[in-house]
Parts: C-alpha cells; structure tokens; sequence
C-alpha cells in the first residue's frame, strides 16, 4: 500500500465495519484483504461474519448487522427492484470476481447419458444434448438447485439447458438452495444436479457423488459474479469508509491474481476461522486445474476464477443490463428497457469504480458499455 494514496483520502466516517461473506472459493478478496493487513492499512477494522445463505447476507446488511457484504451480480438489482421479496436501493462500485462456477450432474444420472466417445466430453453443446436425449426417453421431468433465483447460477444453468432444446420452465425444475446444502441434496437424490460455485463441485466429485458436467466459464466467459454491495443509504453516509473498503478489497484482487500466490491463498482460505474446509477442495479451481470425475478427465481452465485481469473489478453497466434482460421469466412486465437502464445506472456505479481505481493508478474502461 502506498502512503500516498492514504494521505490522499477522506476521512473515514466509521472505521468498524462488519462484513459478510459466504464459504466459496471466490471470497478469497474479503479474506486475503484481512490477512494481508490491507484493511487496517486503509484505517479500518474490518470483522468478517460467514454466513451460509445469500438471503441471509442481503437481509442482514438491509437491517444494519452488515455495513457491506460479498453479493450475487444480480441479486442487488433484483432487491433494489423489490423482485427478490424484499426492496431496498443496493449498490455496487466494485466487482469482486469473474467466472467461478460449475454444473454439476449427479453419478448415476451422467451414467446414463450416451456421448459420442470422439466428443468433447464435458462441452456444454455436447452434454446438454445428452441430457436432452435421456429426458425424451425417460419422460421424467428433472430437478437443478441454483444458488439463488436472481443469480448467475440461474441464468447460466437455463442458458445450457436450452442450448440442448431442454426448456428450462417445462422439462426441468429450478429450486434454489444454499451451497453447502448442494453435495449432500446431490447425494439424496433430493435433486439431479445444480450450478454452484466452487468448492462445492470439487467436493461432489471427490466424494463421488456428482461429474462436472461443465464449467461457467465455457458458458459465458467473463460473466460478473460476486460483488461488494452496500445499501445506498449506508454509502450516502459513509463514502469516505466505502472508498478506503474498496481500495483495500482491489488491492487484495490484484495480489490474488498473481498466481504464484495461490497455495498461499489455499492455504489461507482452508483454515477454520475463514472457510474451514481441507485444501485439497479448494486447490482445484484456484489453481485451474479442475477434475471432472473423481481422480481423473482433468481440465485446465485458469480463467475459471478471475480477479483482476480482464477488467475484472469495473462493473460494466452492459453486463448488468444484459443479465437484468435473462430474468425476463421471472420479472415478466416489471421492467421495460428504459426501466431496465435507470436500475443499472443506480445499482452499478461506474463512478465509484473510477474513483478508487484513479487512486490506484489503474487503468480503466472510459465507457460504461463494453464496445
């Protein structure tokens, strides 16, 4: 951190700040910024609460037991709309991660599916037609679980269900369940599959429970994925705070990034105080190199979890744009185009991402809409 840059800064309005986070992989920013002291060295004394259920993230920042919380791309949106059950205007300067999820099958039901053994094995095209072709002949209507309906997850799970002609509102159905409830509904047989984010794949394929049948990443490359989200009233009372948390959090990207620093992050990530799980679950997508069944058909997919490159952190007000026009099956007439940019233009603050990333000497997108 460059002195610098703190002596250039607004006072903090509030230096306690209390902030959620879920157990995945990709909360490695909220995590590695405590242990690498970059909170305190912004002026602030951070304390991380875990928390098992995104409902539970976004109603307890609503209430003000969270000043900020790690958040689903969309879900700040859909609350800010008053579609997720619950209304109150929640904004983002700062995208955490891209990419970082998988969809993975159940053992038995990938057993059954017939591939062309000279396909690629794990293509999206490819094993949803499979699917498609064993739905046709078993006339059984199958059951995902998605993270949370307003979610990434969702919207890539429907996009690979109709890609192999499954209609996703008809042939399937979508049920929504916490991460760490996916491997053990997985292995009951309580649902067929999901799309989560890791570890959770890696860890239904280690226990043998679930096949990767395919990655986000090969879905839709770059898709924004977690996000640091306050209310705006909490950011219209402490934009001094905000800007010293997000600086402190793109620090931590940035050093995330440099893969060399990656089994320090496992290991970090592994102990019990952050996400208390054995290291050899979480190794697998922080380093790339995902198994698709237990022990063997591994893939390399170092975009699997990207922090920093690629313009990671600037929230593209074309992204959320696009991500608001998927949810058309569940917001139906809510939300017309002119409505749709008013939400994004409030809820993805551009400004807020230059203003921390000016300080940082960081390159950074001159438009809000990628070309």
């Amino acid at each position: 951190m460059n002195r610098t840059i703190v002596n250039k800064l607004p006072p903090a309005e509030r230096a306690d700040i209390n902030l959620g986070y879920m157990r995945l992989s990709d909360s490695a920013p909220i995590i590695l910024a405590q242990e690498l002291g970059l909170y305190s060295d912004y002026g602030l004394d951070v304390r991380l609460h875990r928390e098992v259920s995104w409902a539970n993230i976004r109603d307890k920042m609503i209430a003000g037991a969270f000043d900020a919380s790690q958040m689903l791309a969309p879900m700040g949106m859909a609350t800010t709309l008053g579609a997720a059950g619950i209304r109150a205007p929640i904004i983002t300067g700062l995208v955490l991660s891209l990419n970082g999820n998988g969809i993975t099958l159940s053992s038995s039901l990938w057993n059954k599916l017939q591939i062309d053994a000279s396909a690629d094995l794990y293509d999206p095209l490819v094993t949803a037609r499979a699917l498609k072709a064993e739905i046709d002949i078993t006339q059984r209507q199958l059951t995902f679980a998605s993270v949370h309906n307003f979610s990434t997850h969702t919207l890539l799970l429907r996009r690979w269900l109709e890609q192999g002609g499954i209609n996703p509102d008809q042939d399937a159905r979508i049920i929504v369940l916490p991460p760490e409830q996916m491997v053990d509904s997985l292995a009951q047989g309580v649902i067929d599959g999901f799309c989560v984010g890791e570890p959770w794949n890696s860890i239904a394929v280690e226990y043998g429970a679930g096949v990767l049948a395919t990655t986000g990443v090969r879905l839709w490359n770059g898709a924004p994925e977690k996000v640091l989200a306050v209310t705006e009233a909490w950011h219209s009372s402490n934009p001094g705070s905000h800007l010293r948390l997000r600086l402190a959090l793109m620090e931590a990207c940035r050093w995330i990034a440099n893969m060399e620093n990656r089994e320090q992050v496992i290991e970090i990530l592994s102990q019990p105080s952050y996400l208390d799980l054995p290291a050899e679950y979480l190794r697998p997508s922080l380093t790339g190199q995902l198994f698709h069944q237990r022990a063997h058909d591994l893939s390399e997919q170092i975009d699997f979890h990207v922090f920093n490159h690629l313009n990671a952190g600037f929230p593209w007000r074309s992204d959320a744009e696009s991500m608001i026009q998927q949810f058309t099956h569940l917001l139906g007439a809510q939300i017309n185009p002119e409505k749709t940019r008013s939400l994004v233009q409030r809820c993805f603050r551009t400004d807020l991402y230059r203003e921390a990333a000016q300080l940082l000497n960081l390159d950074c997108p001159t438009t809000d809409y990628r070309a």
